[in-house]
């Protein structure tokens, strides 16, 4: 085994404590002695054993140039003086108070300055090796590298952790990280830019833009990335990077259980739903709103409501504070009609078959405000048309003046209400009529009597 270097150390035979630390011990044969206050310049090579025999002392000892050997045994401690600590090199611990350092670049003054480590790797690319040795079939003897820096022109300034077999990178720090960039505090929580993690990842941001956690697959079509981002104003989003879109956003100071989800559904404004959908308020404003824009186009009927159920469906109106509570429902047998009911169980209030039929037990009111009850018929001013206009009318158009014809009907449809007040007014008109003609009646029976009278006389 061959050591290169050009290393100074003061005040002990320290040439053999080098090679004490980065050589192993053989098995001894001949010796060469290395004696007190030996010195050795330029290269020399020892075929057999060195051994440094007693407490061998000296001011300097300095070597320059090439040693090679294949052994080399130290029997005693060997001590820089006891203002320092004590050097001890042995097969099962190995001591060395100073400073040491290793690579092609180092020299007189790589060691021994002010602050530095006690161990420098000292190179072109600088690197530590990890090569386990295990061949037990069922070991884990995967060989690991600590890396520096990029060789090629362009790449990262960078401390990495390699797999020194498959050449991947899992871990790497590049080159003016800020502070905290990656903080591993007690109680398992992990900091990114906070040196006092209080959760299990607790992501702390000065940046006037926000902050962000980036997600991307580039095995997807069209390398989809979201991101999960707190933004400048406190606004919590999930953002479609490819697509520019926010699908979620979450502003703060806005409540408690906005959304709730559990087993049994989900709750908006409550974190016990009672549905699979569940929407509470305690102020009021529970509302629901199903809106298309204007921006819509084209305007068109749309479907904006769908109740859908194998069977019969209803929807309930219920007047907490009354106490009173409607139905209306989609009768789950035939005839399937549409149903209005409240909840006392006296049958429904209203029932509409396919067929158009209407049922409803109580009585039909209309109380529209453009309602004209005919009683203008019995004001004197009220211009009754003769019976004899009458009978040309109906000759001409075969129905009553102001009553619609049977084409009006087909072409127009009925309205009830309309219908019922022209009838009423025909009622009164005929009232009127049949006074009239009472009228006449009871004059000629009076002179019909008076004749009578004097034909008798």
């Amino acid at each position: 085994m061959a050591s290169t270097s050009r290393t100074f150390f003061a005040s002990q035979p320290l040439f053999a404590l080098v090679l004490g630390v980065f050589l192993p011990a053989l098995p001894a044969t001949a010796q060469d002695v290395l004696q007190d206050g030996s010195s050795v310049d330029g290269s020399f090579t020892v075929d057999q054993d060195l051994v440094v025999k007693g407490d061998t002392r000296t001011d300097t000892l300095e070597v320059d140039g090439l040693a090679t050997l294949d052994s080399l045994s130290v029997r005693l401690p060997i001590s820089q003086g006891a203002q320092i600590g004590t050097n001890d090199f042995n097969a099962g611990l190995s001591l060395f108070d100073g400073q040491v350092c290793i690579g092609s670049e180092c020299n007189d003054a790589s060691v021994g300055q002010p602050a530095n480590a006690a161990l420098k790797l000292r190179a072109r690319r600088p690197g530590i090796l990890f090569e386990d040795t295990d061949t037990n079939p069922v070991g884990n003897g995967r060989d690991w590298r600590l890396a520096l820096n990029d060789t090629i022109p362009g790449g990262f300034s960078r401390f990495s952790i390699q797999d020194a077999e498959s050449g991947r990178v899992p871990f790497t720090v590049q080159g003016g990280a800020l502070e905290n960039t990656l903080w591993l505090g007690g109680s398992h929580f992990v900091g990114i830019g906070t040196t006092f993690p209080d959760q299990s990842l607790d992501i702390v941001s000065n940046v006037g833009t926000g902050t962000v956690i980036e997600m991307q697959n580039t095995a997807l079509a069209g390398n989809v990335i979201y991101h999960l981002a707190v933004r400048a104003d406190g606004e919590f989003q999930v953002f479609d990077r490819g697509w520019l879109t926010a699908p979620l956003r979450i502003q703060p100071n806005i409540g408690d259980d906005q959304l709730v989800m559990t087993a049994q559904g989900v709750g908006f404004g409550t974190d016990t739903p009672a549905a699979p959908l569940h929407l509470q308020r305690t102020d009021g404003s529970a509302e629901v709103l199903v809106e298309n824009t204007a921006a819509s186009p084209p305007a068109a009927a749309r479907g904006m409501f769908t109740m859908r159920n194998n069977g019969g469906s209803f929807f309930t109106l219920d007047n907490t504070d009354a106490g009173t509570t409607w139905f209306f429902t989609h009768e789950n047998s035939a005839p399937n009609r549409f149903i209005i009911a409240d909840a006392v169980t006296d049958g429904p209030e209203f029932t509409l078959t396919a067929e158009g039929d209407i049922t409803i037990p109580g009585n039909f009111i209309s109380g529209s405000t453009t309602l004209n009850v005919p009683d203008y018929v019995f004001e004197e001013r009220y211009d009754l048309r003769p019976l004899s206009e009458v009978a040309s009318f109906v000759a001409a158009n075969r129905h009553l003046p102001d009553v619609p014809s049977a084409a009006d009907v087909a072409r127009e449809g009925l309205d009830v209400t309309q219908m019922q007040m022209a009838l009423l007014k025909k009622v009164e008109e005929l009232t009127l009529y049949t006074l009239e003609q009472q009228a006449v009646i009871t004059d000629q029976a009076a002179r019909l009597a008076l004749l009578e009278q004097r034909l008798a006389e």
